[in-house]
């Protein structure tokens, strides 16, 4: 039995198990779904039976033009509740499948960048090492948070032996800056934060400055893949595969894709990726590469525009697919 309450005609809710903290005997009544990622029953998806854990981070202190990214994760899985479970890629409905547990969102300090930072990295630390192989995807949140979740992925891969952690970043920016409007851990210096722990592939990128070029170019491992390559043919999907290691890390900043499909982010630039074209990609990497841990940042909701945090849901939906895709088939 699936663990959502599916709407029936009338668009209510019907019961297939009594909400947390409602008598059995009231349990049939037309509850709403849950909170939690695709409105799925938490106590049957329990984080000891998680496949996957998400974990909101819901952070937000140096947005440079539009704002609003806090308000992300919750988007994210507000819109997520209303995601048809059925997936015709795999013919399946992998939540079904694959459990999928929703922890609470993390509360950063608000002393400064500095301190949520290095209080992130070791929260995020300690998720990670509590999750064990479960696949972990963080909803931010700014792209400054990306850094501490990828440098704690890469000290636990260390730990275990592995070798260098790859870092798939797809987004408009390069986010190479050495600091940006007086912090080295802007938004804007994601990456720079963890080149020299990790090998970076950019993917999609067309606002970068000529500082960011530079470091690029002058920095082993780092790889930046323009998006006007993305329309002449799928030869940078094999570029962007051949520059990845074997572990990888894949961080999306939906600014990524074109704002015309996702307009709702801090920093929209013209003439991003697509919707097919980007899930042919992320279907051949979690084929050909170990997906450690993902995130999805720099969701900044718009009022009564939808469309882009239900965009960002599905997209949320269609990584932890592709990360168990060998028990959909």
């Amino acid at each position: 039995m699936p663990n959502r309450r599916d709407p029936d005609a009338s668009g209510r809710g019907l019961e297939g198990g009594a909400p947390p903290g409602v008598p059995s005997s009231i349990g049939d009544l037309p509850w709403e779904l849950p909170h939690s990622f695709l409105g799925l029953d938490q106590p049957s998806d329990s984080f000891d039976r998680a496949d996957a854990l998400l974990l909101p981070v819901p952070y937000e202190s140096t947005t440079s033009f539009g704002g609003g990214t806090r308000r992300g994760p919750r988007a994210i899985i507000d819109a997520s509740r209303y995601v048809e479970l059925y997936d015709q890629e795999f013919g399946c409905e992998p939540g079904e499948r694959v459990h999928i547990h929703t922890l609470p969102a993390l509360e950063l300090t608000r002393a400064g960048a500095t301190p949520a930072m290095t209080e992130l990295q070791e929260a995020y630390g300690r998720v990670a090492d509590v999750a064990g192989g479960r696949f972990l995807v963080m909803l931010g949140g700014e792209h400054s948070v990306s850094s501490p979740a990828v440098l704690a992925q890469a000290d636990r891969l260390t730990s275990a032996g592995g070798g260098r952690l790859s870092v798939l970043q797809m987004d408009a920016h390069a986010d190479l800056r050495a600091e940006f409007e007086g912090t080295p851990n802007s938004h804007a210096s994601a990456m720079a934060r963890v080149v020299d722990r990790a090998d970076v592939v950019a993917v999609g990128v067309r606002g970068v400055s000529q500082e960011e070029v530079y470091a690029s170019e002058h920095t082993e491992g780092s790889t930046l893949i323009w998006a006007d390559e993305m329309w002449e043919d799928d030869a940078w999907m094999d570029r962007a595969l051949d520059a990845l290691g074997p572990d990888v890390y894949l961080t999306f900043d939906v600014d990524y894709f074109d704002p015309s499909l996702v307009p709702s982010t801090g920093t929209p630039e013209p003439g991003g990726g697509d919707w097919y074209r980007t899930l042919r990609f992320l279907r051949r990497v979690f084929q050909e590469r170990n997906v450690v841990a993902a995130d999805i940042v720099e969701l900044a909701p718009t009022p009564g525009l939808p469309a882009p945090n239900f965009l960002v849901a599905k997209l949320a939906y269609k990584l932890i697919s592709y990360r168990f895709q060998g028990r959909l088939r």
